[in-house]
């Protein structure tokens, strides 16, 4: 049988556990969102692969590549996810062309286009995986 002070013993041990998991800026706890500096290498290849897999799922002729990163944020789970929102535009190179990085933007009017997507990517990093978990996208 457990004894008269267990009950409180176990909230108590609960309370220091918690209140040593939150940051002292934000008072977040584990696991919750927290932004990201854009400029990080886990936020650089989420983007990187959330834009490859917004190529792959394009009916357009053109590749497509981001423009700017507005807002990064990041959870801590057993991997992490992602929350991304992006500029993205259409670029010049066709989807048979196999390098994107240097590929210009469509600077003619009809030609142009610029979509505002959200991505939620989740990875864990010491295995390598990424996924496309959600993703919207609109003209903007």
């Amino acid at each position: 049988m457990a004894s008269p002070l267990s009950a409180p013993l176990l909230l108590l041990a609960f309370l220091v556990v918690t209140s040593a998991a939150t940051t002292k800026q934000g008072q977040r706890l584990l696991g919750g969102l927290q932004e990201a500096n854009v400029q990080e290498e886990g936020v650089q290849r989420a983007v990187d692969f959330a834009i490859s897999e917004y190529n792959k799922g394009s009916n357009d002729a053109y590749h497509s590549r981001a423009i700017q990163v507005v807002r990064a944020r990041k959870q801590i789970v057993a991997g992490i996810n992602y929350y991304l929102d992006v500029i993205i535009g259409r670029t010049t190179c066709t989807k048979s062309q196999p390098n994107l990085t240097d590929c210009p933007f469509h600077e003619e009017p009809h030609m142009m286009r610029k979509t505002l997507c959200t991505f939620q990517i989740y990875t864990v990093p010491w295995l390598g995986t990424h996924s496309l978990t959600k993703s919207s996208c609109k003209n903007a």
